[in-house]
């Protein structure tokens, strides 16, 4: 039995999380935060599935004690919310985007400092990781690649934290430098996308969407294109259960669902 503390329930991601949590015996939601609500039980709303447990406000306030923090928040509350939990020695499952480097290394220090461990998990979903890793594995033979994220209007961030990722691990395996053309101008600011470790990433925001990405690769006379769609945040709950019962692999704060598949 895994006991878990849940921020951010009142999102998709975390309404998705409620119902995850209410079918599953092994799992043992003790209360949720969320700062910005008005109830003090999650019993007075009418989407978490009879989950019926206190709301805590503030972060100083709970008094519990959990295994497991989920945390599906906001980006300017994701630093906070993992410093707390590894402080309190409760193991972090992060979902929510938005920590830059700096705030990472912070975060890996502190759970250093307090022999924990937690995964940050830029994806929960199973296509989204076996795409990151193909990239990687590709990105040895082909060093001219771009990026491109589709999501719905709502995301908060962009790029998203998976593409960022996916950009990072490929830099990681090139064994080449990538083909740049220094002559090159923008008709149009921005036109090429963002530059993640001389990767151009591009976000693209509609409506219809939910989360989807496509990795592009280009070589003399080929190309290669790498593309998975989430259709449904239904499909990320199978990431979110596997990293809580799987744990007990991590070492450290860790980056990325892979850390606990087999």
């Amino acid at each position: 039995m895994a006991t878990i503390i849940l921020a951010g329930f009142r999102g998709n991601m975390g309404t998705n999380v409620m119902r995850l949590i209410a079918d599953n015996d092994d799992f043992d939601l003790i209360g949720v935060y969320d700062p910005h609500t008005t109830f003090d039980r999650t019993g007075a709303l009418d989407y978490t599935d009879n989950l019926d447990v206190p709301i805590y406000h503030s972060l100083s306030s709970i008094d519990v004690t959990s295994d497991v923090w989920l945390d599906f928040s906001v980006p300017s509350a994701v630093f906070d919310n993992v410093h707390y939990a590894l402080s309190q020695n409760i193991l972090p499952i992060v979902g929510t985007t938005g920590l830059d480097d700096a705030q990472l290394k912070s975060l890996q220090h502190v759970a250093q400092q307090n022999h924990m461990a937690g995964l940050i998990a830029p994806n929960f979903g199973l296509s989204a990781v076996l795409l990151m890793q193909f990239a990687k594995q590709a990105a040895k033979y082909f060093p001219d690649v771009e990026v491109i994220e589709m999501h719905h209007p709502g995301k908060l961030d962009a790029p998203s934290g998976t593409a960022i990722n996916t950009a990072k691990l490929i830099a990681e395996a090139r064994q080449s430098l990538p083909t740049i053309n220094t002559n090159a101008t923008e008709s149009i600011e921005g036109a090429r996308g963002g530059n993640v470790e001389d990767i151009h990433v591009h976000s693209v925001r509609l409506p219809g969407y939910v989360a989807h990405e496509q990795v592009l690769f280009g070589g003399k006379g080929e190309a290669l294109t790498i593309r998975q769609d989430s259709f449904d945040r239904s499909s990320f709950m199978t990431g979110v259960a596997v990293a809580i019962r799987h744990r007990d692999r991590l070492n450290g704060l860790m980056v990325g669902l892979e850390n606990v598949l087999d």
